[in-house]
């Protein structure tokens, strides 16, 4: 690939690194898993960017890629052994932190409710958090909006419900 082609994805992946990291936050707690996981995500993006157009939304693309990556991590590595799912960076801090007795018990009830979804469920309720339209996550996860709007439905009702 021309050398501005890998100057371009660098530039574009260090714009948008955020997401790199939120999707293998999401998936991969111990430290090794998400360093391998964000480098997976990166190298896969790098192969599949002679395929990707620019007239679409790269952060759209650049999510597909990490979620795709990552479910696919997730069935082949041993991530199945350890891992857990703080939603960012910040809730590492918040666990390490004095908090009081009841936040963190909500803080961990609501981590051992997101390790126990499906990796196609985990992806949705990220991108939902992350507030992106119906829309967006149909392209991104490659289903309808439709099934989209079930899901976080489903989601919505299990959270209150289990929660």
């Amino acid at each position: 690939m021309p050398t501005d082609a890998r100057q371009q994805f660098a530039d574009l992946l260090e714009r948008h690194r955020k997401i790199v990291f939120k999707v293998a936050n999401t998936y991969a707690w111990h430290p090794d898993d998400r360093a391998d996981l964000a480098q997976e995500i990166a190298a896969q993006g790098w192969r599949a960017f002679p395929g990707y157009d620019p007239a679409r939304s790269f952060p759209t693309w650049l999510y597909r890629v990490a979620l795709n990556v990552t479910i696919s991590f997730v069935r082949g590595h041993s991530l199945r052994q350890r891992y857990s799912v703080p939603l960012d960076e910040e809730l590492h801090d918040v666990a390490a932190v004095d908090i009081d007795h009841e936040a963190g018990q909500q803080l961990r009830a609501l981590q051992a409710f997101i390790a126990r979804l499906d990796p196609l469920n985990r992806a949705l309720l990220l991108l939902y958090l992350e507030d992106h339209s119906h829309r967006e996550s149909a392209e991104i996860l490659g289903i309808s909006e439709s099934n989209v709007a079930t899901k976080l439905s489903r989601l919505r009702q299990r959270i209150r419900t289990e929660l």
